[in-house]
């Protein structure tokens, strides 16, 4: 009969709830924690010291102020939230109930309590830019090739019963990786080594749809909060009116039809565009009666979105189109931007456009913008960049149609750098070695690593700042998470071929002992 390759159900018999009282119940808090768990290992994979190094020069009080929280807390809590997907609050507690979490970020025993306030997150998110995030990412690398290059010198040593490559400290290195090529030969330093994938997406943020009909619809009742705010029966003789509910009536009967018409959308558009206007000018009026704006700084804000969402939409309006420079697509984010991408099941999204460059399957975020860009002038940008980390250029660079410009082709050959692409002109009788789509897989796949399971594809951030550490730490999680699978099981695999050549070894010798036989005849007889 085959071997079941599921694992069968637990057999442990059913027993009441009101039976088992809570100091009987058995606790795994008395056991030694499972060293194969995947927050132990990457625990012992993180360069703790040079990151919190990077924390605390962000946090600038080392000679005054009140200490704050452990900085190994912090990175650590921000790990686990993109690694598992989580919002803040579900990371707090998540961290409070799971003792694998918590021994990752750093903790003796276990414990019940909240490591901090769900909120704090935000001000951890304002801290960490992106800058000081790729920071940590770029040590995260260098930890990865330190400990690549252990296991290079192990094969070459040709040891199999030597101990496993630990977590290399990388405070005596330089701030750019140390290229493992360089240390070996000397006469001749490396000029080009590796292969650079680039490419672009979009990381939408998590806001609702934008119509012009609706964006019109919320602009006018933020309006209409701000003249309930400004208005005063001891400064304004009489309150403004303001037709709200003639106003919403008249948006519903057209937001609710489930097939509009191009004329009943513009008519209601212009409807709505009358009462925003009225509605502005009545805030001009309420303003002038005081000193001073009265508005706080949110109130302020929504003040200056409204009046210039109103000078979009009646331009686009009056020319009948739907596109302009710098266009608001929501009142509460108004940095984000339209970002055209062309594809199947969403042509336009909404959010950042980043520029991710790959290198032996770890991602580095080279530009983020909340501006649409076109990839082609950020080729360069990333080549440098990638000198900077490595200390050489690339030997060949992967890219799509959009970074093949002329020009770039042009400065790539003086750098002398290959560019594996399709060539310009008519295509040649003679197949010509140009990128397959196959060897561009990986940074496609990383997308959709990024968007399908860390929540690239959703960002929840508010702010423009967090959004870009919220990006920033999922590339970051990336990378931990290919350092935690390659470089962990490697020593494992060593130890396992070694311990089966003995065992086969011994197998041997004891057959040789049991048939009275020296192992020379023991080979003959089994030939």
């Amino acid at each position: 009969m085959a071997k079941a390759l599921k694992y069968r159900a637990s057999k442990q018999a059913y027993i009441c709830p009101g039976q088992l009282t809570l100091a009987g119940f058995e606790t795994p808090f008395d056991r030694s924690l499972r060293s194969d768990n995947r927050w132990v290992i990457l625990a012992g994979k993180i360069p703790w010291d040079p990151l919190v190094s990077i924390y605390q020069k962000q946090m600038g009080n080392d000679k005054t102020g009140a200490s704050g929280i452990n900085p190994r807390v912090v990175l650590g809590a921000l790990i686990i939230k993109h690694m598992c997907d989580l919002s803040d609050r579900e990371t707090v507690l998540q961290i409070q109930e799971n003792m694998y979490m918590q021994y990752l970020l750093g903790y003796t025993s276990f414990s019940d309590e909240e490591p901090f306030d769900a909120s704090l997150f935000v001000d951890i998110r304002k801290r960490m830019g992106i800058d000081q995030i790729n920071a940590i990412n770029e040590k995260i690398l260098g930890l990865a090739v330190s400990a690549t290059s252990n296991d290079e010198n192990h094969e070459e040593d040709g040891g199999g019963d030597s101990e496993a490559p630990t977590s290399t400290s990388l405070s005596s290195a330089p701030n750019t990786v140390t290229p493992v090529g360089t240390e070996m030969n000397k006469e001749a330093p490396v000029t080009h080594k590796g292969k650079l994938l680039m490419d672009a997406t979009a990381c939408p943020q998590d806001i609702a749809y934008p119509t012009d009909l609706n964006l019109l619809s919320d602009a006018r009742e933020k309006s209409e909060e701000l003249i309930d705010f400004l208005y005063d029966p001891k400064l304004h003789q009489k309150k403004p009116r303001t037709y709200r509910r003639i106003a919403r009536k008249q948006y519903l009967q057209t937001a609710q039809k489930k097939r509009k018409s191009k004329k009943e959308i513009r008519r209601a558009i212009r409807k709505q565009l009358s009462c925003l206007n009225r509605n502005i000018l009545s805030l001009e009026k309420l303003l002038n009666a005081y000193p001073h704006i009265p508005f706080n700084r949110h109130q302020y804000k929504y003040f200056l979105v409204i009046q210039t969402l109103y000078a979009q939409q009646n331009q686009m309006y009056k020319e009948r189109s739907h596109s302009i420079e710098h266009r608001i697509v929501s009142i509460h984010q108004p940095h984000v931007r339209p970002i055209v991408r062309g594809k199947t099941n969403s042509n336009v999204e909404f959010g950042s456009k980043i520029q991710v460059s790959m290198m032996n399957g770890y991602a580095f975020l080279d530009e983020l913008s909340w501006e649409a860009f076109n990839e082609g002038g950020s080729l360069l940008n990333s080549v440098e960049k990638y000198k900077q980390r490595f200390g050489f250029y690339p030997e060949d660079v992967l890219a799509n149609k959009i970074y093949c410009t002329r020009a770039n082709r042009k400065k790539l050959k003086e750098l002398g750098i290959g560019l594996r692409a399709k060539p310009l002109g008519r295509p040649k009788a003679v197949d010509v070695e140009h990128v397959r789509p196959g060897e561009r897989n990986p940074i496609e796949g990383k997308f959709g690593q990024a968007k399908t399971a860390y929540g690239m594809n959703r960002i929840k951030a508010r702010l423009p700042n967090t959004s870009e550490s919220w990006i920033a730490t999922i590339i970051l999680v990336l990378n931990l998470v290919k350092l935690a699978r390659e470089v962990s099981f490697a020593p494992i695999f060593r130890v396992l071929t070694f311990s089966a050549q003995w065992m086969s070894e011994m197998i041997r010798e004891t057959q040789a002992i049991i048939l009275k036989c020296s192992p020379e005849n023991y080979k003959m007889r089994l030939t």
